[in-house]
């Protein structure tokens, strides 16, 4: 029997408030694995104000963000990423975005989140939130090796409709099936999806998507306090 009800989840300053890109990025710059790391601090800075601008595209973000999984070994990047996930993401996860994520869980809907963030870095953090589907952007895979290139449509603006109907497709249905379709995102860039659900709700949002939820009578939720890396 198919769940009713739908619930999606944005990430970064969503779920979690930081963006998990932007401090993996970080991470691996001031613990010395990512080159000259003054140079990776600035390159990561730019993109964050390119991508609160507006200006910056999922080919543009990849070929720093994945370009730092294509220059280094799988098992090295493995490694790296338990402990960013114990000194970064384990104590930014709050009860307050657990027990949203829970009580979709035990009202038995069909849970998912859609993230333009890579797989590497946010499949472990869904595991943490015990969300069984994830949709992100998939940095391509071969001989062993991360290449740098996104494989196949990038999670990211319109792409997630994309990922979400596909995913769908794959169990036989489509958002219409759904008597509720909730999507929960803090960010300016995820209005495509959140304008094709039942129920968009704003999450920690930026000041442009706090305005439009405003006018559009949209539910505002805020979880926990912003912090200084948050996307718009």
């Amino acid at each position: 029997m198919t769940a009713q009800r739908l619930a999606l989840f944005d990430l970064d300053h969503t779920l979690l408030p930081l963006d998990s890109d932007y401090q993996w990025a970080d991470f691996l710059a001031r613990t010395g694995r990512a080159g000259d790391p003054d140079v990776a601090r600035a390159r990561n800075e730019d993109l964050m104000v390119r991508y609160n601008a507006g200006d910056l595209t999922a080919q543009e973000a990849a070929e720093f963000m994945l370009g730092l999984l294509a220059a280094h070994c799988p098992m090295d990047l493995a490694s790296w990423h338990e402990i960013f996930m114990q000194e970064v993401i384990r104590p930014a996860m709050t009860h307050q975005a657990m027990n949203l994520v829970r009580e979709h869980l035990l009202a038995g809907d069909r849970c998912a989140i859609v993230t333009a963030t890579n797989t590497f870095v946010t499949a472990p953090i869904a595991r943490a939130f015990g969300v069984p589907t994830l949709i992100a952007t998939d940095p391509e895979f071969s001989d062993g090796r991360y290449t740098g290139r996104i494989q196949g449509t990038p999670s990211f603006r319109e792409g997630k409709i994309k990922r979400v109907n596909e995913w769908l497709y794959t169990l036989g249905h489509t958002l219409a099936d759904y008597e509720k379709v909730y999507f929960y995102s803090d960010s300016i860039n995820d209005l495509p999806l959140l304008e094709k659900v039942t129920h968009p709700v704003a999450t920690n949002p930026s000041e442009r998507l706090r305005q439009i939820a405003q006018k559009r009578n949209w539910t505002i939720l805020d979880l926990f306090q912003q912090t200084a890396d948050q996307k718009s």
